[in-house]
């Protein structure tokens, strides 16, 4: 005889369905409010650790450029928020007596520098080291203070490089443009502008952040807009400040940079300042 087999199969019903859906909803509200604040911070965290690294990229570039400048021509634009002045690309020391000379009671058209012009104990100098065509050799500058000594001026104290002689006995003769210089350096140095920029000016304008290489010097301190080094830049709160500036009773100038640096949706913000000692040792 048969036997019959009753089989209770068991579900969930709708109620316990939408009651489920609602504890899930509850947890994850719980759990998002409490995820939140962390997820947010770590948002937040990278976004400002961009941001520190573009201002910082940016403030050691121009520190960089200024470590180099030449002794007294760190100056104020005119009429922008700025910097400007003349860079050096390396330095010597002439011959002030004997064969090969530099002479200040007349205009000269060649002197001795000591040393090798391409090399240093035996090694060769960086490429960018070298004193080449057109490079200018400027002596003892001191800055506004003192006229006849100040390379924005006219009459100024450089003069281009117009070819440069073989090495010989410790010393590469530079043959220049005649020029009378108009004072002596006390320890017999001279410093070299690179012919492709004798002068570097840093603007802010807009919230653009600037360089710009002119190839002559001038004595207007009109400082033109360049390639752009930095964007969203909040130049209203971007400044430089310089502290004796052409002194050259002072050993150092001082040059103050307070940098601003905006997120694209301009609702973050990160300042930076930084100081950079300038040489004014002529």
């Amino acid at each position: 005889m048969p036997t019959s087999l009753h089989q209770h199969a068991r579900g969930f019903t709708l109620v316990e369905l939408v009651i489920v859906i609602v504890l899930l909803g509850v947890i994850g509200g719980i759990v998002a409010v409490f995820m939140k604040a962390p997820i947010d911070a770590y948002v937040s965290g990278g976004r400002r650790a961009a941001l520190t690294d573009v201002a910082d990229t940016t403030v050691r570039r121009i520190a960089r450029d200024l470590r180099r400048a030449l002794p007294n021509s760190a100056r104020a634009c005119s009429g922008a928020n700025g910097i400007q002045f003349i860079p050096t690309k390396t330095g010597g020391r002439y011959r002030a007596e004997g064969a090969g000379a530099l002479t200040f009671n007349a205009p000269v058209s060649s002197f001795n520098m000591l040393g090798d012009n391409a090399s240093l104990a035996g090694a060769p100098l960086p490429l960018d080291q070298i004193i080449r065509l057109n490079d200018l050799i400027v002596i003892y500058n001191l800055g506004p203070g003192v006229p006849s000594a100040d390379a924005y001026s006219t009459p100024n104290n450089y003069s281009a490089v117009t070819s440069l002689g073989t090495t010989s006995g410790g010393e590469t003769p530079i043959n220049i443009s005649s020029k009378l210089f108009p004072l002596a350096s006390a320890s017999n140095r001279f410093h070299v502008v690179p012919a492709g920029e004798n002068m570097v000016s840093y603007v802010c304008s807009g919230n653009t952040l600037s360089r710009f290489a002119s190839s002559a010097i001038t004595a207007a301190a009109t400082c033109p807009i360049g390639p752009a080094i930095a964007t969203y830049v909040d130049c209203g709160n971007t400044t430089f400040t310089i502290t004796d500036a052409g002194n050259a009773l002072n050993r150092n100038a001082l040059v103050s940079m307070r940098l601003t640096i905006l997120d694209s949706s301009s609702t973050e913000t990160v300042t930076l300042q930084h100081e950079v000692h300038v040489n004014n040792t002529p």
